[in-house]
């Protein structure tokens, strides 16, 4: 072989790999924005995850994700949306209760977002109809707000003494009004007084418990607020020792020792993301996809801390639990 032909054929041995590795396609990318902390959602996210893959999707193999995580802070979800629309991802999953997906409809009117939300989507304006979206959003409807009387009702089953409860808001929270017009219209309902105790902070928090004791409420229910979320083990450690029972959203209150909770299932609410997720990614648009109402709720009631309480739970309570937890 002549020394010329010998350096074309090394140098074609170089380059083909080379163009190879410049023409694989770049990955879609999907904007997650979450109104609470990353280490509080592990299950859910796997859960998301679980929902991609049934699309064909795996994270760090054909899709990537970009995380933007606002750690309770409303005040930075409308700058975190802003970002992951600028990254000009694919989709945006917002989720964390209903401000993260407020503040991505506000950042962009193209990109598709999939959100969950515990208000009325309609009322919020993400879409027009729950069958027929008409836009660039849809999502998984998680019943927060309607499920409020069927929580006091709860309470009262198992505080049947009960006349006075205390509703736990966050004021920062975008919907803290709607929440608590859904608090009021329940209580009178059930025929209960409302004390409402606003707390946005560690401080206020210890500050909210201590007026409860001073205004003798008989228990208390929780808003929805990844602050909330995020403060969960405070929670339930000043439920337990001003010994007010307490009924929550999430069946992740009672694991790590709530008293009880009644909602959808965060799980398949995050399941249900990744699934739109990834039909959208296959060119599906949402403004087609209808907003998933869940027909599924989970009632969660812990024994041991019922005890600790001096609460008896009702054998029909128990029956009822779709977990109870000893």
């Amino acid at each position: 072989m002549r020394r010329r032909e010998f350096i074309l054929s090394i140098g074609g041995a170089v380059t083909w790999p080379l163009v190879a590795r410049g023409q694989q396609p770049k990955l879609p990318l999907v904007g997650f924005l979450g109104g609470g902390s990353p280490e509080l959602f592990t299950e859910p996210l796997n859960k998301l995850r679980l929902g991609l893959a049934e699309t064909g999707y795996i994270e760090g193999q054909n899709v990537r994700i970009e995380y933007r995580w606002a750690h309770g802070q409303f005040d930075r979800l409308p700058e975190l949306a802003t970002e992951l629309a600028n990254f000009s991802v694919a989709v945006i999953a917002a989720t964390g209760g209903s401000a993260p997906a407020q503040a991505a409809h506000k950042a962009t009117s193209t990109i598709p977002i999939v959100f969950t939300s515990g208000d009325d989507p309609i009322k919020l304006g993400f879409v027009r109809t729950i069958n027929h979206p008409g836009g660039n959003m849809t999502g998984v409807s998680i019943f927060t707000g309607q499920l409020t009387a069927k929580r006091l009702e709860l309470l009262r089953e198992l505080t049947p003494r009960t006349s006075k409860i205390a509703f736990l808001l966050d004021p920062a929270n975008p919907t803290a009004d709607t929440q608590r017009n859904d608090a009021e219209i329940a209580a009178k309902a059930v025929g209960l007084e409302l004390y409402v105790a606003p707390a946005g902070t560690e401080r206020e928090i210890e500050s909210a418990f201590a007026k409860m004791d001073q205004e003798r409420v008989h228990a208390l229910l929780v808003g929805d607020s990844p602050f909330f979320v995020g403060g969960c083990d405070r929670l339930i450690s000043l439920a337990a020792r001003y010994m007010i029972p307490t009924i929550y959203q999430w069946r992740e209150y009672v694991l790590v020792g709530g008293l009880i909770s009644y909602g959808t299932s965060l799980a398949a609410a995050y399941r249900q993301m990744g699934v739109y997720i990834g039909r959208i990614l296959h060119g599906e648009r949402p403004a087609d996809l209808p907003v998933v109402q869940p027909s599924v709720f989970e009632l969660v009631v812990n024994l041991k801390t019922a005890k600790a309480l001096g609460i008896t739970v009702p054998q029909t309570l128990q029956v009822a639990a779709d977990e109870v937890i000893e």
